[in-house]
């Protein structure tokens, strides 16, 4: 039984790998690589569920439109705001996404609120998300926690209007603030740089209509 899951996950590695004119063992070292913060390790399990998303939903794990997250409860195939923005501007009753900043009575951002419309429907789904649940003790959120915030309610809102199910905001989890910057920044993976731009390219080939209506700032 082991034996022919190993095979099915590396099947699902050699599949994915031809998508991008690769080799699986490139394919699988890029992906583990550029995934993964804080030196974590990512096993053939972790990395096949990854995978296995990002194949359902047509999602680049290599730009971080999905990613595998640590948290202490092991690794979660997360997806990032970008990815978010692919899975709306990819949505056939898709019509836009707005969002508006809650203030306190005295002018202090408490909140997001983000609205997407669908062509399909007279109102708007509308989604608000408060800093005082969302906010993390990172760099990021301390210097940003507007855009932050603006991230996580536009996230919230797009899931909630079409329904996607099986994927997760970073938010969701207990995760290890150590290496949320890290992550989230998207630095760069040392060693890897060449093989991502490659893998970029051909994404924004195949997708290349899902970006311009994008408002990820």
């Amino acid at each position: 039984m082991a034996d022919k899951k190993s095979k099915q996950d590396t099947g699902l590695i050699a599949t994915m790998a031809k998508q991008y004119n690769l080799d699986a063992p490139t394919f699988k070292a890029t992906i583990m690589a550029a995934a993964v913060g804080g030196g974590k390790t990512m096993d053939t399990l972790s990395l096949a569920q990854l995978l296995l998303v990002a194949n359902e939903y047509n999602l680049n794990p290599v730009t971080k439109e999905i990613y595998a997250f640590p948290s202490r409860n092991g690794l979660q195939p997360l997806v990032g705001i970008d990815g978010w923005i692919k899975l709306a501007n990819r949505h056939p009753e898709f019509d836009g996404i707005q969002t508006e900043v809650v203030n306190d009575k005295d002018g202090k951002m408490i909140g997001m609120t983000a609205s997407v419309w669908r062509k399909d429907r007279s109102h708007p789904v509308v989604e608000t998300e408060y800093l005082s649940e969302c906010r993390k003790n990172t760099d990021l959120w301390k210097r940003m926690p507007n855009r932050m915030m603006k991230h996580r309610a536009k996230a919230q809102a797009i899931r909630t209007a079409f329904g996607f199910a099986g994927i997760y905001l970073p938010d969701e989890f207990d995760t290890d603030e150590k290496v949320v910057d890290a992550v989230v920044i998207n630095q760069e993976v040392k060693g890897a740089e060449a093989m991502k731009q490659k893998l970029i390219n051909k994404g924004e080939a195949n997708d290349a209509e899902t970006r311009s209506a994008a408002e990820v700032n």
